[in-house]
Order: C-alpha cells, then sequence, then structure tokens
C-alpha cells in the first residue's frame, strides 16, 4: 500500500510544469471538474467576479485552458498541495486583451479555505519567473477588480508596480479593473 503511494506521488509531481516549495502546478484536466467548480462556482470565492461560476461555466473554463496550452503553451494549471496532493485552486498565465493591446497575465483563484497562507503568491511568483524564462514575454501583468485587496497584496508581493485603472467586460458587465506589472 505505501509502494503505491509512494509510486502515485511520483507520477503526480512528475506530471508538474512547475514546481515550488509547497506546490506543484499541473495541466488542468476535464476530470479536475469537481475540484476546480469548489473555487469557481463558490460566491466567496468569487466575491470580485459579477457572478459564482455555473458547473457548465467551469467545464468550458477547463476546455479554454486545454486549448491554450496548445495554443500558446501554457493556460492556468492546477494547483496541488505537494503534501496531500489536495487540489486547492489554479493558477497561470493566460493571454489578456487589455484596451486593445494582448498581454500574458498571471492569474489565480484559491479556495478560500487555503487563501492567507501565501499559495497565491508562491504559484504567481513561479509562474511569473516561469514566463521570463521560457517565453519571450517582456512584460506580465496581473488584473483584477479595484478592490480585491488580496489579489492586489498578491501582485505586490510579486513586485509588481500599480500601471492604472481601466474597465474591461467580465461575464457580460463592465468592472473598474486595476493593473499591475513586471517587466523581464
Amino acid at each position: 500500500m505505501i509502494e503505491k503511494s509512494i509510486l502515485e506521488d511520483k507520477k503526480m509531481i512528475s506530471s508538474a510544469v512547475i514546481e515550488t516549495e509547497r506546490l506543484y502546478l499541473r495541466n488542468l484536466l476535464t476530470s479536475d471538474r469537481e475540484d476546480l467548480a469548489k473555487v469557481l462556482c463558490d460566491a466567496e470565492a468569487m466575491k470580485f467576479y459579477p457572478a459564482p461560476f455555473t458547473e457548465k461555466q467551469v467545464e468550458q473554463w477547463i476546455q479554454w485552458n486545454l486549448d491554450n496550452y496548445r495554443q500558446y503553451g501554457h493556460g492556468l494549471w492546477a494547483v496541488i498541495l505537494k503534501h496531500n496532493h489536495l487540489f486547492i485552486g489554479d493558477c497561470g498565465i493566460t493571454m489578456q486583451e487589455i484596451e486593445g493591446e494582448l498581454f500574458p497575465e498571471v492569474g489565480y483563484h484559491i479556495l478560500k479555505k487555503y487563501c492567507g497562507n501565501g499559495y497565491a503568491t508562491e504559484a504567481a511568483k513561479a509562474c511569473i519567473q516561469f514566463a521570463f524564462n521560457n517565453f519571450n514575454y517582456n512584460k506580465l501583468i496581473i488584473y483584477t477588480k479595484f478592490d480585491n485587496l488580496p489579489s492586489i497584496k498578491v501582485a505586490e508581493k510579486c513586485n509588481m508596480k500599480f500601471e492604472k485603472f481601466f474597465d474591461k467586460q467580465v461575464m457580460g458587465q463592465t468592472v473598474k479593473e486595476v493593473l499591475f506589472s513586471i517587466n523581464r
């Protein structure tokens, strides 16, 4: 039984795109729908979005990321705790249009009960390093709703600097956002 667990641990970690001290990030799978829904369908976790996701939107989110892996070589990845292999959210790099210009953006969603432990910051920093080391990006961004203080703190802990406020269509609604960026 122990040997099987060790083999499963090695297999899970070997599938990681990015590994940090406490986390590994791996490609999302269609089988992650239920775990991802715990984050994206939770009203408290998604309070800075116009609305929590529906189950259908979670499926579309996973498919969008699978498409991003093929098109760009990156997307949002599953965030997994190393010590127990628990799925706690997603984090990664997606291409986002901001006022007519396309930017690689570091995004993250962490289960509410795991917020405040530095997981989003740890994963985001690893994604920034991964993006600058593996892609020809000169600038990365993080954007979030203007009053999302936890996400703003993550951007600042990643050494990103405030750039501007702007409006963006999110889930069919105009949302006032704040943009942070870091250069290579």
